[in-house]
């Protein structure tokens, strides 16, 4: 079960944390990965472990809010078969309520978020509609998109964007056979979380990582490969019925922190 034998499957934001973990195991899946990410020397790291253990990894240095970039890699993509997968994983994070937030903060999560998003959907649905079996759109949102969470005010915009656009899309492409589904992570112990700890906490490093493990119900961050073993799931024929859903995964998080 949960084979992705020779399915094309393209990952943003593949360079590092979740991006690195769905691309490692959906490969060992079988299916061949195309990693997209900006910083291109992280990227050709990921691809060339996957390639090595005997995996097939394609990597492109692609900003996805750049169209003509996104338009260039997706030609050359597809010249190795029919996109099965999109995973919109890439994304950026902010940290500050509204007047902690300024136009340009506003800006820029609007443009990778939410219009990186668009523009990779809009390009893998392109080749998605000529084949018969359609394919499937895989969003990154966030439980900051179900959920108050204090100083994510910008973050929580476009993740709100992020699961309301996957329900928009499923919608309109049933007939199409182009499924679009979403899922919800709590925090999960990335670099991204290590770095934020050491930037703004230096004094209280091991205190502080236990404080946000903790805000979880389960009592832990989520681990990358969690989340990624999950969208393994999604990605395979086994989840053909599911569409129009976002699936949180979250160590209890949203229902149980009241």
């Amino acid at each position: 079960m949960f084979k992705l034998t020779n399915k094309n499957i393209i990952i943003t934001g593949a360079g590092s944390g979740i991006g690195e973990a769905l691309a490692k195991t959906i490969a060992k899946q079988g299916a061949i990965v195309h990693l997209l990410d900006y910083k291109v020397k992280t990227v050709a790291r990921v691809a060339e472990a996957i390639n090595h253990s005997g995996g097939t990894a394609h990597f492109y240095e692609c900003d996805i809010t750049d169209e003509e970039r996104v338009g260039h890699v997706f030609v050359e993509i597809v010249k190795s078969g029919v996109i099965d997968v999109l995973i919109n994983n890439a994304g950026i994070a902010h940290i500050g309520n509204i007047e902690k937030t300024s136009s340009k903060d506003l800006d820029r999560l609007y443009e990778v978020n939410i219009k990186g998003l668009f523009i990779c959907t809009k390009a893998a649905i392109a080749n998605m509609k000529g084949d018969k079996n359609g394919g499937l759109i895989l969003n990154m949102a966030s439980i900051a998109s179900s959920v108050g969470i204090a100083d994510r005010f910008a973050y929580s915009m476009s993740k709100g964007a992020v699961k309301t656009m996957t329900y928009s899309i499923a919608k309109d492409y049933l007939e199409s056979h182009i499924r679009c589904n979403s899922i919800s992570p709590a925090r999960v112990h990335t670099p991204f979380v290590d770095g934020f700890i050491k930037q703004n906490y230096p004094e209280r490093q091991a205190e502080m990582f236990e404080k946000l493990a903790h805000s979880q119900p389960i009592g832990r961050m989520g681990k990358p490969e969690e989340v990624a073993a999950l969208a393994v799931y999604l990605c395979s024929d086994e989840a053909s019925f599911l569409t129009g859903t976002d699936f949180p995964i979250d160590g209890g998080f949203i229902k149980l922190n009241g």
